[in-house]
């Protein structure tokens, strides 16, 4: 059985089809506004980062506010604010803080009985460790492990501050 002769006509796009198609790419490429242009403020990733150093500092606020009103937790919650306040410095590393990012929460009134107080410390961390879950799924790479690990420990803090209530 013999093969056909080779056809005269080359498979495939031409040339010419090639070279416009490649300068047409270009072209729109060249006039798109990317999403790290910078002519429109900051970025996601740096709003995200200083949305997530805004809320640490917030609940910084509250630890504070609760050790000042119940000095007597004070060897039970300084580990936990000082790894807050470690969060709060990673969200802030290599940007530059913006006028929303330096902005502290206030914090919610502190109840008078200690127990209270660190549920509502405890139920601050749960909220924020659930919010921070949710927002690594909309977030890139190194963002999401930051927001990750930082909704992990969140976690750990409510479950700590609950057992230890117990």
């Amino acid at each position: 059985m013999p093969y056909p002769p080779p056809s005269r006509v080359p498979s495939g796009p031409r040339r010419r089809t090639l070279l416009v198609s490649a300068a047409g790419g270009a072209l729109l490429t060249g006039c798109s506004a990317g999403p790290e242009s910078g002519d429109d403020g900051p970025s996601a990733t740096q709003r995200a980062r200083a949305r997530a150093a805004r809320d640490s500092r917030g609940l910084l606020a509250r630890y504070d506010a609760v050790l000042a009103a119940h000095p007597g937790l004070a060897d039970r919650l300084r580990p936990l604010r000082a790894q807050v306040a470690a969060h709060a410095a990673a969200f802030t590393d290599g940007t530059a803080p913006t006028a929303s990012a330096t902005a502290t929460a206030s914090a919610a009134p502190v109840p008078a009985a200690e127990k209270d107080a660190v549920a509502g410390l405890a139920a601050a961390e749960r909220a924020l460790a659930d919010r921070r879950a949710k927002d690594l799924l909309e977030a890139p790479g190194e963002l999401a492990r930051l927001l990750a690990s930082v909704a992990a420990a969140g976690a750990a803090h409510a479950y700590l501050l609950t057992e230890g209530a117990r």
